[in-house]
């Protein structure tokens, strides 16, 4: 037994016990409960365990949705928790990157919570490497549009030809996306490529408008949808990240080309059956 006296008042410990004496009265600590087994108190490892209010701080998530995801089985079956009494708890440290990965999976790629248990329960480790190679694909697009430069609206206009009203327009549908610093390297590309067909004919006055690229929009985003999830399904935690990018990046030139020449066969091929249609019709009695 050991006795000393401060200014806070007089504290006695007792060794190996579980009750503890301080000036402001009397705790029984009790022992540690680690997933349905009892360990001494002495025996927590503080450095590798966190306190609810500390993993709060640490993932900006309030303690009433921690404890949703605990019962909700979101953070595993709960054997790493260690509780010291009724109402004191310790939760691991891996606990802080599993509820900040859930809290991004919710508010970035808007999963349900039963989508996110189920995928977390089949395979956290999957979970994370898919999330990374998002990161990064995102990380890389952004690179590449700072590389490429930017173009202001005015110096577009005056490049290309491009009407003010033109441009303006193609903002508002969305089918470009100018930003204070004007024009990206897509957006360039998109206005250069309106600029040509203006110049091979295609007139307003023929009845070709900027609302006609909303149906190449609205045709290549599913297929870009499904086309992300083909990649990350098939790269996302069986390669590694700087593999998998590497692997995006060079499909990227073949990719338009491929879609350049499909778009040209099919192109074709209506065309072909357009004519034997007209002139079956034709030479019908």
């Amino acid at each position: 037994m050991r006795t000393g006296t401060g200014a806070a008042g007089a504290a006695t410990r007792t060794t190996g016990a579980a009750t503890r004496t301080t000036g402001a009265g009397t705790r029984t600590a009790g022992a540690a409960t680690r997933g349905g087994a009892t360990a001494p108190e002495g025996e927590l490892d503080e450095g590798r365990l966190l306190r609810m209010r500390e993993l709060s701080q640490r993932t900006g998530v309030s303690p009433g949705t921690i404890r949703y995801y605990l019962r909700e089985g979101l953070l595993g079956g709960g054997e790493d928790i260690v509780r010291t009494s009724r109402n004191m708890a310790y939760y691991p440290v891996s606990y802080v990157e599993r509820i900040s990965l859930i809290k991004r999976l919710q508010e970035e790629r808007f999963l349900p919570l039963r989508v996110i248990r189920g995928a977390l329960e089949e395979d956290p480790g999957r979970v994370q490497a898919l999330v990374e190679l998002e990161d990064r694909i995102i990380e890389g697009a952004l690179a590449r549009a700072a590389e490429g430069g930017w173009l202001s609206r005015s110096a577009a206009q005056k490049r290309y030809g491009v009407p003010r009203n033109v441009l303006d327009r193609l903002a508002e549908i969305g089918v470009l996306t100018p930003t204070r610093r004007g024009y990206d390297s897509d957006d360039v590309r998109i206005i250069e490529a309106i600029a040509s067909f203006r110049a091979g004919g295609y007139e307003e006055a023929l009845g070709f408008t900027v609302y006609d690229t909303l149906r190449y929009r609205e045709t290549l985003e599913p297929l870009v949808e499904e086309e992300m999830r083909a990649l990350l399904g098939r790269l996302a935690g069986t390669v590694e990240v700087e593999r998998a990018m590497e692997i995006v990046a060079a499909g990227v030139e073949p990719l338009r080309e491929l879609i350049g020449a499909m778009h040209s066969k099919l192109l074709l091929g209506a065309l072909r059956r357009h004519r034997s249609a007209t002139s079956a019709r034709d030479g019908a009695p």
